[in-house]
């Protein structure tokens, strides 16, 4: 009898335990799926009861083998609840990297993007290259083995067939051409030519014979290596450079023991011929001013009239050059000033002794001539994408993914606190490693408030380097010659057609090929109508084409799967969620510590001044107005627009602020007439002075291309202010008059007389 009862019990004991145990193990398996790990434990507590209650009659008897098929059960409830809990934190993970991406819609509530109609142009075409070899000019024989063997140089190009035959005459001439035409040699080889055929060699202790004004620091760098291998030949002509960043001491060295070329940017000489007593110019033969028209447009006016006043006070009658691609009412008022009866040489046509009219406006920067047509290299492919200005710099990123292998690409903005964010930028996000791509290359970068050692190795740099992005200002935008550039991303828009002839002559030049590429918002695209008036043609390249390279790598993969499907909408969707990941990575940098989102703000804050600071031809296509303030500050990684860069308070404080203000007004009305009275005759003067065209962009430009001296200055007149403020306080006791605060200094346009 107790046998049958203890295997009754036993049976009647197992059978609901088993029952449990397949409930437990579909309860948990049901939770794993759902992720829901509470389900699991109250399971588990519902079972623990159900063993601590067995049936009354077999307690005693069913004590053995309830112990074991408890401890079976708590293993299987722990394992399941192991499973359980893993497999909800895999889901939870997966689902917290998808909602960490918390960026805005890309691609919602963007202006449309307009069908461009290029219009028909005839494109100037200039020959590069002629038949014509330096041997058939009947210049020294070591010149021209240099020329062959040192510069790689043997055929003429149509410039220099034009020119070194009439610099060896002696006129002076006026030479246009296109960039990389290789006008540097046009006057370098008939000066070389002329100084080394001096009886009695000339020596060092006869100061300058040739004064050379460039407006860039590197561009006086490559034009003094250009001499400095001419004149391998002829050591005993000295050539030496004088810039801005450099030691004045040194400089006052060379000087003083002797320098025979001299090349020079404005600021710089200016200072010398101010301060250095070794310096003079009783034996200049040659004055040469290369890219003459950007030395002007900078404001150098006032030290080329310094310089030609310091030349003309020797007497010696002297060789006047004036270079430039671009020709503008600038440069001819300065032919008119210090050249006589030059030749006019165009690189697209034969050389004439007449120079176009000169207008009558003294104070106009743009070019007399509207529609004047610019050459271009004829290799030259040049494309333009419109862009809506929260893709802006995705897109640009996705285009320097794709193009920069194996390939230099010069990227061109507006402003030295861009070109740093820009830096910071791209090599902190992009510069991570892909299984699905190479290495990306280095990014450097060039802007005028480098200090000069660091600019310098730049340079050198990016011309040795095979691949690489420099990102730069237009400090990069005349006369230099960088090797094997293959693109030109000119990400800000340029200010004048002249501007963007000079962007593009850094790639195809003297006869190779390349690219460039125009970025233009759709409310911007009048400009390529502004280009077609100068001949310049442009081709449309699609957006969704340059996204599409982020095709090409894993890393910025979205959510979706929409690689499986094959319609077109399933991968625009699927560029468009990378696109998204892209934008998300470079918000999540600048938002990522203060200092990054200072650097941003910043940024764009630099970028609208200089939007400001278009000409009025151009107000129509590049206004202020026109931008969206919140999509301009994505494109620079910013997630809503700084409040403090808004014009005027918006919302229900806004009353409150025009009411104040309201108010403050009738209390300076009633309280002070005779200060409304000043005010009012300090406006009426105000209104007579008048900005001429460009004035406000050489107030922002001119620090990139400045001599160093500047900072000085402004130290010495904040002293002075202080010195008179203080000064004023203590006869007045707290004087608070507007005398003691004096307007700002106002550039000036004087012309050259």
């Amino acid at each position: 009898m107790p046998t049958s009862l203890s295997t009754s019990a036993s049976v009647k004991l197992t059978e609901p335990l088993l029952i449990r145990f397949n409930v437990l193990e579909e309860t948990s398996e049901r939770s794993a799926a759902m992720g829901q790990s509470e389900s699991v434990i109250d399971t588990e507590e519902a079972a623990s009861r159900e063993e601590e209650a067995p049936p009354p009659e077999a307690t005693w008897r069913a004590a053995p083998p309830k112990k074991k098929k408890r401890a079976v059960v708590k293993e299987a409830v722990k394992e399941t609840r192991k499973e359980g809990v893993k497999e909800a934190g895999k889901e939870t993970r997966k689902e917290g990297v998808k909602s960490s991406i918390k960026t805005s819609s890309l691609f919602r509530h963007n202006p449309d993007i307009p069908e461009i109609l290029s219009p028909v142009v005839s494109q100037v075409k200039e020959k590069i290259f002629t038949s014509d070899l330096f041997s058939d000019l009947e210049l020294h024989p070591h010149m021209v083995a240099t020329l062959n063997k040192v510069l790689n140089v043997s055929t003429l190009t149509s410039v220099q067939k034009q020119t070194i035959p009439v610099l060896r005459s002696g006129r002076d001439a006026v030479v246009r051409s296109q960039t990389g035409s290789g006008k540097t040699l046009s006057y370098a080889v008939p000066l070389v030519h002329s100084l080394q055929s001096v009886r009695p060699k000339i020596s060092r202790s006869d100061g300058p014979l040739a004064v050379i004004i460039v407006p860039t620091r590197e561009l006086a760098q490559q034009t003094l290596l250009t001499f400095q291998k001419l004149l391998k030949p002829f050591t005993w002509i000295v050539p030496g450079v004088l810039m801005g960043g450099e030691k004045r001491k040194a400089e006052k060295a060379r000087l003083r023991k002797g320098i025979n070329i001299l090349v020079s940017t404005p600021g710089r000489l200016v200072d010398h011929i101010q301060h250095t007593l070794s310096i003079v110019f009783s034996s200049v033969r040659w004055l040469i001013l290369d890219e003459a028209d950007r030395t002007l447009d900078l404001g150098f006016e006032k030290d080329l009239t310094v310089i030609l006043n310091s030349l003309n006070s020797a007497g010696e009658r002297r060789q006047n050059v004036l270079l430039s691609a671009t020709l503008t009412h600038g440069v001819t008022r300065l032919a008119d000033v210090c050249l006589n009866d030059p030749v006019d040489i165009h690189g697209s046509g034969p050389a004439s002794s007449s120079l176009p009219p000169l207008s009558a406006d003294p104070c106009d920067l743009a070019p007399a001539d509207q529609s004047e047509s610019f050459a271009v290299p004829e290799a030259l492919q040049q494309f333009v994408v419109l862009v809506p200005s929260k893709i802006r710099l995705v897109c640009l990123a996705a285009f320097l993914l794709d193009k920069c292998q194996n390939n230099k690409v010069i990227v061109f903005v507006s402003s030295c606190e861009v070109v740093e964010f820009l830096h910071l930028l791209f090599t902190s996000v992009l510069s991570g490693t892909s299984a699905n791509r190479k290495p990306p290359p280095g990014f450097l970068r060039l802007h005028g408030n480098m200090k000069q050692e660091e600019r310098s190795e730049v340079f050198q740099k990016f011309s040795v380097s095979q691949s690489g992005v420099l990102l730069c200002t237009d400090v990069a935008a005349r006369g230099l010659h960088l090797p094997q550039v293959t693109w030109i991303v000119q990400f800000t828009p340029p200010s004048a057609a002249a501007e963007y002839v000079h962007r593009v002559g850094r790639t195809a030049r003297i006869g190779g090929t390349g690219s460039s590429l125009l970025f233009l918002t759709p409310a911007e695209t009048a400009f390529i109508t502004e280009l077609a008036n100068h001949n310049i043609s442009l081709s449309e390249m699609k957006l969704l084409d340059i996204l599409s390279s982020l095709m090409m790598d894993d890393a910025y993969k979205g959510r979706g799967k929409y690689h499986s499907k094959t319609s077109s909408r399933a991968l625009e969707q699927e560029i468009r969620e990378r696109a998204t990941v892209l934008q998300t990575n470079f918000e999540n940098f600048v938002h990522a510590d203060a200092q990054s989102l200072q650097n941003a703000k910043k940024a764009l804050q630099s970028f609208l001044r200089a939007y400001t600071t278009y000409p009025s031809h151009l107000k129509h296509i590049f206004h202020i107005r026109s931008l969206h303030l919140g999509h301009t500050a994505k494109s620079f990684g910013l997630r809503d627009a700084p409040q403090s860069l808004s014009s005027a308070p918006k919302g229900p404080r806004a009353k409150h602020h025009s009411k104040d203000r309201n108010q403050n007004q009738n209390q300076n009305q009633t309280r002070s007439p005779e200060k409304n009275q000043n005010k009012k005759t300090n406006s009426s003067r105000a209104g007579v002075r008048r900005f001429c065209p460009g004035q406000r962009e050489v107030g922002l430009l001119r620090s990139e291309f400045s001599s160093g001296l500047e900072e000085d200055a402004n130290k010495k007149k904040r002293q002075k202010k202080k010195k008179k403020t203080i000064g004023l306080s203590r006869r007045g006791g707290g004087m608070t008059d507007s005398s003691l605060h004096p307007p700002e200094a106002q550039w000036s346009c004087d012309c050259i007389t």
